[in-house]
């Protein structure tokens, strides 16, 4: 049982409505911007305004926003506070944020949670140090979701810098005992790269998996979220879009009615 101080409603569990296109709003320096393959010097500004990239998304349909601070990322500690306040001032409750980057302690959590912040991710942190992760789920119930950034199904840390030995579905099950709320899988070798979502490999983890799965990494066309939508009954809630979304190669609405199952013309 979470502990008596805990003031966080936990949210329910395993989303029943069809998968959502999730766009990510990446804050380099106060500016939205997209990475390839997690480079910070590939960096593309697409808004020096994230509040109303938020806005614009929301307006557009979003039904969930996907934040990143890449500075607190590479810091470990959070370096985008402001914009990420100025987010959720614009979004208020409308619809769930989740934010990951540079997580490394519950001060942190709980700080996010109090600002309206619906989820945090854990990354790094939640495979160099599980019994943080462990204390996170524990105090702050449904409101933790773990990053697992991987490569040929192994786990990568670090910014994806450094390769672990650890088998994805092994720490996705691990984690699901710990009581994560859900697991974004991203395929860093596409990442950013527009070549498509690994789908065989999200797949197989959401068939391990009892909680949901959100797939990253690599979405570039309609044809990919046409392709995971089908394997949504399997457990994967949602796909977070970022390039694809700001250079247009996608088109957010057309995406939105393929993750339903509705026909895209």
């Amino acid at each position: 049982a979470p502990p008596a101080s805990c003031r966080f409603r936990p949210h329910t569990h395993r989303v029943t409505a069809a998968m959502q296109i999730i766009p990510a709003i990446d804050i380099k320096d106060g500016h939205c911007v997209r990475l390839k393959q997690g480079e910070m010097a590939t960096a593309t500004v697409f808004s020096e305004d994230p509040a109303a990239m938020a806005q614009h998304w929301l307006e557009l349909g979003a039904e969930r926003l996907h934040l990143v601070d890449l500075n607190g990322a590479v810091a470990g500690v959070p370096k985008n506070e402001l914009a990420i306040r100025e987010i959720v001032a614009v979004i208020g409750e409308d619809i769930p944020i989740q934010l990951g980057g540079g997580i490394r302690d519950l001060d942190t959590i709980e700080r996010y949670l109090d600002d309206g912040i619906s989820y945090v991710i854990i990354g790094t942190a939640a495979v160099k140090n599980p019994g943080f992760l462990h204390d996170a789920c524990y105090a702050f119930p449904g409101h933790i979701i773990v990053g697992l950034d991987a490569r040929e199904g192994k786990v990568a840390t670090d910014g994806w810098s450094k390769m672990t030995g650890h088998d994805v579905v092994d720490l996705g099950k691990k984690f699901e005992d710990y009581g994560v709320e859900a697991i974004i899988y991203t395929d860093i070798g596409r990442d950013g790269m527009l070549t498509g979502v690994n789908i065989e490999a999200t797949v197989r983890l959401a068939r391990e998996l009892k909680i949901p799965v959100i797939a990253s990494g690599g979405i570039g066309t309609l044809a990919d979220v046409v392709e995971l939508a089908r394997h949504e009954k399997e457990g994967i809630i949602g796909a977070i879009a970022g390039r694809a979304l700001y250079e247009g190669k996608l088109d957010f609405k057309a995406a939105m009615k393929a993750a339903k199952g509705k026909d895209a013309g």
